[in-house]
C-alpha cells in the first residue's frame, strides 16, 4: 500500500525528508528510497513551478501523491513525487534508490553496470525502474507504480539521514533542500552534508 494523501500535503521539504527509507515499486521492480531533493513553488527558482503553471509544471500544482516526471537533456527522465501543502505547488525528485527487487529487469533495462550504478541518480533510476512520461500524473497511493512505507521482512537502509545543496543547479543552487542517507553506496555524487537531520 502507498502512504495515504496526507502524508503529501505537508510542506515539501518535510516531505522529502520523510520520503528516506520509504518504498517505491513499479510493476515488479522497486526499492527503497536513499536521496531526495525538495522543489518548491513560486519562491524557489530551481524549481518548475517558479513562473506558475505551464504545460509541463501543471501536475506540481495539483493534487498531492502523484508523479511528475519530465524528460530533461534529451536523454533520460526523472521522477518526482508532488508534495505541497493546499493552495501551493511542489515536487521530490527521488534521487536515488537502493534496489531491492525484480534486479534481473532492472540489470537487463539498464545494461552492463554495476550493483551499485544500477539506481544511483535519477536517469538511471527511471531508466532501470521503467519510469517514463506516460505516467506522468499517476496516482501513487497503490497503482502499479507507488510509494509507502517500507513493507514488513524489508530492512532499513544503511546510512543515517543528512542535508546539504541540490546538485547540479545554476539557481537556487545553495539551498539545503537535498536529503540523503549518509554512507549508503547508492546515494548519487553531490556535496558534502551540511548537517544530521533528526
Amino acid at each position: 500500500m502507498g502512504f495515504p494523501k496526507a502524508f503529501y500535503r505537508r510542506e515539501t521539504a518535510q516531505v522529502a525528508r520523510d520520503l528516506l527509507g520509504a518504498w517505491l515499486v513499479h510493476g515488479e521492480v522497486g526499492g527503497v528510497v536513499v536521496e531526495t531533493e525538495a522543489y518548491l513553488g513560486s519562491e524557489d527558482p530551481a524549481s518548475h513551478a517558479f513562473r506558475g503553471p505551464t504545460p509541463r509544471s501543471r501536475v506540481m500544482f495539483g493534487d498531492p501523491g502523484h508523479a511528475y516526471v519530465y524528460f530533461i537533456y534529451g536523454n533520460h527522465h526523472c521522477f518526482n513525487v508532488v508534495a505541497h501543502p493546499p493552495g501551493r505547488a511542489g515536487a521530490v525528485l527521488i534521487r536515488a534508490l537502493e534496489p531491492r527487487l525484480g534486479l534481473d529487469q532492472m540489470r537487463t533495462r539498464r545494461g552492463s553496470c554495476t550493483m551499485r550504478d544500477l539506481t544511483r541518480g535519477p536517469g538511471r533510476l527511471c531508466q532501470a525502474m521503467g519510469i517514463d512520461r506516460t505516467l506522468n500524473g499517476a496516482d501513487l497511493s497503490g497503482g502499479f507504480l507507488r510509494c509507502g512505507p517500507l513493507p514488513g521482512g524489508q530492512t532499513a537502509p544503511l546510512g543515517r539521514p543528512c542535508r546539504s545543496p541540490r546538485v547540479g543547479l545554476t539557481r537556487g543552487r545553495h539551498e539545503p533542500l537535498r536529503f540523503f542517507l549518509e554512507g549508503n553506496p547508492h546515494v548519487s555524487r553531490g556535496p558534502c552534508a551540511v548537517s544530521e537531520v533528526p
